[in-house]
Order: C-alpha cells, then sequence, then structure tokens
C-alpha cells in the first residue's frame, strides 16, 4: 500500500490499535491531563467524523453513558449502541434546535477545524469561527460543571476568545498534545467547571 505524505508513528499506532484516526491520542492525552471523562457521562462530539474520539469516549464511559456526534459525515464501521450520529452542519445548525433534540452533556468536544489555505490570517479567522460556534452549542448543552474542550489555530484572537469564555467556567487552559503535528499551529482550549448557561 503507498503511504501517505501525512503518516507519522502515530498514524501507525492507530492502525495497529485499531483506532479510527491518529486523532485520538490527541484526546487521550488530553484526558489523561485534566481527567475530564468518566464512566456513565454523556458527550457530545462536535465534527466527529472519522470517529476516533467518539470511539475513545465510548470506551470510557460505559454501557452507562452515551455520546451524540454530529458531522456531514458518518463515521465508518462504528455502530456502537450507546453512540448516536446526527448529520448537521455545525456552522449552520441552530444550538436552540440541538438543545430540544439532545439531552444535557457533561463534556462537549470539539475537533473542528477548517480546510486550510495556507493563508495565516484566513486560517485562523476560520478556526475561530468554528471554535465559536462550538462554544455556543456548549453553552447550551452543558450541565453545571461540565467540561468543553476545542481546537482552535493559535493567533492573536485567542486571547479575546479565552477571555469572552472565562464567566462561564472555573478554569479555562491551553493544552498542546505530543500527537499534534510539529507544523501545525492548532492547540486545544480545555474549559472546566461549567458556571452558567
Amino acid at each position: 500500500m503507498k503511504s501517505n505524505r501525512w503518516d507519522d508513528h502515530y498514524t501507525e499506532k492507530a492502525r495497529k490499535e485499531k483506532w479510527l484516526a491518529r486523532s485520538v491520542y490527541k484526546l487521550q492525552e488530553i484526558d489523561r491531563k485534566f481527567k475530564l471523562i468518566r464512566r456513565n457521562d454523556t458527550v457530545l462530539d462536535l465534527g466527529c467524523f472519522p470517529g476516533s474520539w467518539s470511539q475513545y469516549v465510548i470506551g470510557k464511559v460505559g454501557k452507562g453513558g452515551n455520546v451524540v456526534g454530529i458531522d456531514l459525515q458518518k463515521p465508518k464501521a462504528f455502530n456502537p449502541p450507546n453512540f448516536t450520529y446526527m448529520k448537521a452542519d455545525i456552522e449552520t445548525v441552530d444550538p436552540e434546535q440541538l438543545s430540544a433534540r439532545i439531552e444535557p452533556r457533561n463534556l462537549v468536544l470539539s475537533d473542528l477545524a477548517p480546510p486550510t489555505t495556507g493563508i495565516r490570517d484566513t486560517d485562523a479567522s476560520r478556526s475561530l469561527f468554528l471554535a465559536e460556534r462550538a462554544a455556543e452549542i456548549a453553552r447550551m448543552l452543558l450541565k453545571p460543571k461540565g467540561h468543553f474542550v476545542c481546537k482552535i489555530f493559535e493567533d492573536e484572537a485567542l486571547k479575546d476568545f479565552k477571555k469572552d469564555l472565562g464567566p462561564a467556567f472555573g478554569q479555562i487552559r491551553l493544552f498542546r498534545p505530543k500527537a499534534t503535528r510539529k507544523r501545525s499551529r492548532e492547540v486545544y482550549l480545555v474549559a472546566t467547571g461549567f458556571i452558567t448557561r
């Protein structure tokens, strides 16, 4: 099989360990550091395709928990009984309609990333927009003391985004997992202890 130019140690490891994508190792490291996912939790996975984050979460929450995954594309060969897929575009979906269809969540995850152009400001702006959309949905769906994790590109606007989220959470931190590609500008915002809706 011809190797992909993006293949690396984590790609090979994911194949061997039967994960749906290498990105699982980012969430795994985030979870180990911040202890976000507990047994019986309810979780929302925004931008769930190709499915490795939902796959990891299902293993952590067990049969008593559940995961709702939202994306335009459904994860392939992934149909556990406590996973529900919803086809929707995060850029246009109405958070209030989601809150009417999905019960409150202990955790909202977003690994959303825009198609990159190579133009720094454009890519950062698109990433910020997706992070803001994810945060809007998280505010609607999180239970009190719930947590929110989202990918965002490093940029000056990140400071304002973090500041705006501040009053809604007990603590907000930025974290760059080891599995993040070296040339990538992505970091993860980890907001814990949701306070107000």
